[in-house]
C-alpha cells in the first residue's frame, strides 16, 4: 500500500521526516513529541466521526489521562502555529487542515482490516460468473460505494480487443439502444437517434451487417472499411440502413477514446449535510463528476503506486474546490498489466482506516476476476 503503512518506529520517523517538511516554525515539528501526536490523533480522530470542530475538553475525555483541559489547549495552539490545525471561528474548537490530514495519512494512519463477513460480502457482490467485465465493474463501484458511504468510481482504458457483437434494440420511433460486446466480454450500451420512418426490419438488417463486419475489429478499424463500403454503394446495404450503420458509430466514436467510467453512490453525497457551505461543496463535486476526462487523469495517475494513493483537498486540481479527497487504488491483471482503476470520493473527513482496505481489497479482487 502507497500510503499509511509501516511499523510504529517507522510511522512516527516518517512523521518527523514530513513534519520537518512543512511550512512554519521549525523548533515547533522538531519538538512535535508523543503527547502532541496523541493529541493530534485525537482531534482528526474527532474530526471524522463528527465533521465539527474538537475542544479541548473532548480531547481530554478522549485521552482519558490526567492532562488538563488548558495543557492540551497549549497543544493544540502549539499545532496550529504549525499549520496542522486551523479554528474556523473565533471560540470554536479546531479542525485538521489539508496539510495536517496529509500527515495524518502519511504518517499516524493506522489502517484496519476488514472482517471475514465484509470480505465475503464484497467476493458475493462482485462475483464474475456469468457476467461481463463491465458488469463486474459495475458491482464494484457499487460496493465500494454501499461500504465507505462515498461515491463509487471505477475506470476502464480505451479497450482495444476486438469486437464480438452489435445489436440495435428500438427504445421509442426516434431512439435506439446500441449495445456493442467486444471479444473480453465487455458490454457497453448508447443511445442513438433513428431516420424518421425507420422500419424495426431495418435494425435487425443493420446489427447483422455490423456485426459481421466489426468481428474481431476495434471501432476505429471497422469505420474505415464501412465508410469505405458505404461511399461505394454497397448493395447489400439500402440507404436507410446505411443512415444507421453511420449514426451507430458516430455514437460509439464520440467519447469512446476516453475509457469506461462507471460511477456509483452520487445520492451519498446529500448524506448528513448540515450547513449551506455543505449544499455548496457538493454543487461542486456535482459539476466535476461531470467532467469524464478529469476524472480519468485523476484515477490514472493511481497507476504510479503499488497500492492505494489518497489525494486530500487541494492536491487534486479537480475535487479541491469541492474539499474532497480520493481514494483510488490501480487495477492490475494476473501479469500486472495495468487495466483501470477503482475508488471513492468523499469529504475530506472520510474514514480514512476503514476505506482503504476496502479499495484496496476490492482491487484485488477484481484483478483477479478480470485477469
Amino acid at each position: 500500500m502507497a500510503r499509511g503503512t509501516g511499523d510504529r518506529e517507522t510511522i512516527d520517523r516518517q512523521a518527523l521526516e514530513a513534519l520537518e517538511g512543512l511550512a512554519g516554525p521549525p523548533r515547533a515539528f522538531q519538538q512535535m513529541n508523543e503527547r502532541s501526536r496523541e493529541v493530534f490523533r485525537h482531534v482528526v480522530d474527532a474530526f471524522v466521526e463528527t465533521g465539527e470542530p474538537v475542544a479541548s475538553r473532548t480531547i481530554a475525555r478522549r485521552l482519558g489521562s490526567n492532562l488538563s483541559s488548558a495543557t492540551i489547549r497549549n497543544v493544540m495552539a502549539d499545532l496550529e502555529e504549525s499549520g496542522l490545525l486551523y479554528a474556523p471561528h473565533i471560540s470554536a474548537g479546531r479542525l485538521p487542515t489539508e496539510m495536517g490530514l496529509r500527515l495524518f495519512v502519511d504518517g499516524l494512519l493506522e489502517v484496519g482490516d476488514l472482517s471475514d463477513d465484509e470480505r465475503r460480502t464484497i467476493d458475493a457482490q462482485c462475483a464474475g460468473a456469468g457476467r461481463s467485465v463491465s458488469q463486474v465493474l459495475t458491482e464494484a463501484s457499487g460496493v465500494v460505494a454501499e461500504m465507505s458511504r462515498c461515491v463509487g468510481l471505477v475506470i476502464a482504458p480505451k479497450s482495444e480487443a476486438g469486437l464480438k457483437h452489435v445489436e440495435f434494440v428500438p427504445l421509442s420511433d426516434n431512439r435506439a439502444l446500441v449495445i456493442l460486446v467486444d471479444e473480453n466480454g465487455v458490454v457497453e450500451n448508447r443511445v442513438m437517434p433513428l431516420p424518421p420512418g425507420l422500419p424495426p426490419s431495418k435494425l435487425i438488417e443493420a446489427g447483422n451487417y455490423l456485426s459481421g463486419r466489426l468481428r474481431g475489429r476495434t471501432v476505429e478499424d471497422a469505420r474505415v472499411l464501412i465508410d469505405s463500403e458505404i461511399a461505394r454503394n454497397a448493395a447489400e446495404i439500402d440507404q436507410l440502413t446505411a443512415k444507421v450503420v453511420e449514426q451507430g458509430l458516430a455514437t460509439w466514436s464520440g467519447g469512446h477514446d476516453d475509457g469506461l467510467l462507471i460511477v456509483s453512490g452520487r445520492s451519498r453525497l446529500l448524506e448528513n449535510v448540515s450547513a449551506l457551505s455543505d449544499l455548496e461543496r457538493i454543487r461542486r463535486l456535482m459539476e466535476a463528476l461531470e467532467t469524464k476526462k478529469d476524472i480519468l487523469r485523476l484515477l490514472n495517475e493511481s497507476q504510479r503506486a503499488e497500492g492505494v494513493q489518497i489525494f486530500i483537498g487541494a492536491e487534486s486540481a479537480l475535487f479541491g474546490l469541492s474539499g474532497c479527497s480520493v481514494i483510488a487504488a490501480p487495477l492490475t491483471d494476473q501479469n500486472r498489466r495495468y487495466v483501470g482503476a477503482i475508488g471513492v470520493i468523499g469529504p475530506t473527513r472520510v474514514n480514512y482506516a476503514r476505506i482503504v482496505p476496502v479499495v484496496d481489497y476490492t482491487a484485488k479482487l477484481i484483478g483477479r476476476l478480470i485477469g
